[in-house]
């Protein structure tokens, strides 16, 4: 596998200040200085989510596929994390597997899967046309950027990898399995564990902005993880779209580090009718449905997650 290991590097967090000075009430604040807080924004989601659906369906290997990889790239890097790539190929196709990188520490390893189905085969077979993928790739791509541009870390005590795999989604297509890119960049996480690297935790997003959100524990996901999860989400007031209740077990891009013995969990909310048809497109997500997976991610990782 091309790609190799991972340099570990510090970054210098970034901080915002705005001055205040003396308005129109007489306010006087001399030199004083007040660091203001960015929160997760669903509108802010959903217009990145606009300009990612722009590139098209984006099946592995494609044109689209590596432009809108650019795209994430850039917008990396403009909010300051370091990125890197996981280059690889996979049935005589290019694999490019997307990191952006901060802090230092034990590894909080978000993912997303940012390809889309080439085939539009449900509910009854066959191949009219490629997916978009508005909830099934884009929504966790945009959760995850928006997360870039907001996070307010300790990141001397905190290190983050937002993760964006390619090739998860084109399974039983001629011979093609699934989750693809997600075991190649596992490969490359089993030599940092190797080597004394620390995981602390992955959490996948996966379809996460339906406008019917629900969200329901996931089979393969690690108990005690997935009810920090939960929890956070209940007291942040979504106990209606988080139901700490069993219903589905699923083969999907947080297993191969599951194996690896990082404890894991798939947010997904696999309750979606378009899914794998042509009507996966933007109207089916909602800026809201984005609002509160980011916020409850957001509120996670900063009290400790």
């Amino acid at each position: 596998m091309a790609g190799g290991d991972l340099q570990i590097v510090n970054i210098v967090p970034r901080f915002f200040l705005r001055f205040l000075a003396a308005g129109a009430l007489g306010l006087m604040l001399g030199g004083c200085a007040l660091s203001i807080p960015r929160t997760f924004s669903g509108e802010q989601a959903f217009q990145l989510a606009t300009e990612f659906l722009q590139f098209g369906p984006r099946v592995s290997g494609t044109e689209a596929d590596r432009k809108a990889g650019d795209w994430i790239l850039k917008k990396l890097k403009q909010d300051g994390w370091t990125v890197a790539t996981d280059d690889g190929t996979y049935r005589n196709t290019p694999v490019r597997n997307l990191i952006g990188r901060k802090g230092q520490g034990p590894i909080t390893l978000l993912g997303a899967h940012y390809d889309s189905r080439r085939c539009a085969d449900q509910p009854d077979g066959g191949c009219s046309a490629p997916v978009l993928g508005a909830d099934d790739g884009a929504s966790g791509v945009v959760v995850l950027l928006e997360l870039a541009r907001v996070l307010d870390l300790d990141w001397s005590r905190h290190q983050v990898w937002l993760v964006f795999f390619d090739a998860e989604d084109n399974g039983d297509l001629d011979g093609w399995n699934w989750i693809v890119g997600s075991r190649q960049f596992a490969m490359l996480v089993k030599n940092q564990l190797a080597s004394g690297i620390d995981f602390r935790a992955m959490v996948l997003l996966d379809m996460v902005a339906d406008n019917d959100q629900q969200f329901y524990w996931e089979g393969n996901s690690d108990p005690a993880l997935r009810q920090e999860i939960w929890a956070t989400a209940g007291d942040l007031g979504y106990g209606k779209e988080f139901i700490p209740s069993l219903r589905y077990t699923m083969l999907d891009d947080h297993i191969p580090f599951r194996d690896l013995g990082i404890p894991s969990v798939d947010i997904i909310d696999f309750d979606y009718p378009y899914w794998h048809t042509t009507g996966d497109t933007l109207d089916k997500i909602s800026a809201a449905s984005l609002e509160r997976i980011g916020r409850m991610i957001e509120v996670w990782l900063e009290k400790g997650g």
